[in-house]
């Protein structure tokens, strides 16, 4: 199925390339080489790259171990998480408030070092009740969450996706965990992460970019296309994770990508060329 694509113009005017990561630079802990050479091409270029995965399930330390083993080279202030933006909400507008957090161990142990009051779920009332993308899931988890919110606590969720792209196929995500919570009590929870607008505005005041001179990179339209189509944010699809051709067809054109690629292969080949570290300068 083919697609046609703006000019390669209105990619080279961006100048913060925001990816998402699994699906789209790597699949689970298999790196595709493509991804690191476009990324050091928009590098030698002059642009500006950040890392951002709606997966909760590990902190941005683990993730800058991740990407640095992979082959990226991320700075510190590269990686930004849907966790991370959830914290912020908390500090700013939660501030004090108790919660119940479903979630790894690794975000729990990172949202209490921070200062979140977090309960063991075993109390008879929480302010907010937060779930996210939990590995270690169990049904005692689920209930003491269902059990709080009915309770009257708000409900929090750190980012919507279904599915999580793993080199075995897809395995259950945060959204299919709310979607339990919601279904036994009723309550819809308030979303983080992508496409929701916390997001594109902690990216901006993160990195002083505008939305207009960003372009967002991901594998999936109602999470990274959304955030591009919702607030002005150029948003380039790949077909190396969870969408296909097929779902793009079918999508409103409202919902529609601005640009659809088969990988990031063909998006380094369209901006720089066959030859590696290729400069804009050199166009003729």
């Amino acid at each position: 199925m083919n697609f046609i694509n703006p000019e390669v113009r209105l990619l080279k005017e961006k100048k913060l390339f925001i990816f998402d990561m699994d699906g789209t630079i790597y699949l689970g802990g298999k790196p595709f080489d493509f991804a690191i050479r476009f990324i050091k091409n928009l590098r030698a270029n002059g642009k500006k790259v950040l890392f951002f995965t709606n997966n909760a399930s590990h902190t941005t330390a683990f993730y800058k171990e991740k990407l640095t083993r992979l082959g990226f080279e991320p700075r510190d202030d590269e990686i930004m998480t849907s966790g991370d933006v959830t914290f912020e909400f908390l500090k700013r507008f939660r501030s004090g408030k108790t919660v119940y957090l479903v979630a790894t161990d690794e975000l729990v142990e990172e949202y209490r070092a921070k200062g979140i009051p977090l309960l063991s779920g075993e109390e008879e009332r929480a302010d907010i009740v937060i779930t996210s993308f939990d590995t270690s899931l169990t049904y005692e988890k689920l209930n003491r969450a269902c059990r709080l919110l009915r309770g009257g606590a708000e409900y929090l969720s750190t980012h919507p996706d279904f599915n999580c792209p793993t080199e075995d196929g897809f395995i259950p995500d945060s959204g299919a965990i709310a979607a339990f919570c919601t279904a036994a009590t009723g309550k819809v929870p308030t979303y983080f992460g992508k496409p929701y607008r916390e997001t594109v505005e902690m990216i901006g005041e993160a990195t002083g970019f505008s939305n207009e001179e960003m372009c967002i990179f991901g594998d999936r339209l109602y999470t990274d296309i959304a955030l591009g189509k919702k607030f002005g944010v150029t948003a380039v699809l790949v077909l190396s994770g969870e969408t296909t051709p097929e779902d793009v067809e079918a999508a409103a054109e409202v919902d529609k990508p601005d640009f659809v690629f088969d990988s990031l292969d063909d998006v380094d080949r369209m901006m720089f060329g066959e030859c590696p570290y290729f400069s804009f300068k050199k166009e003729k």
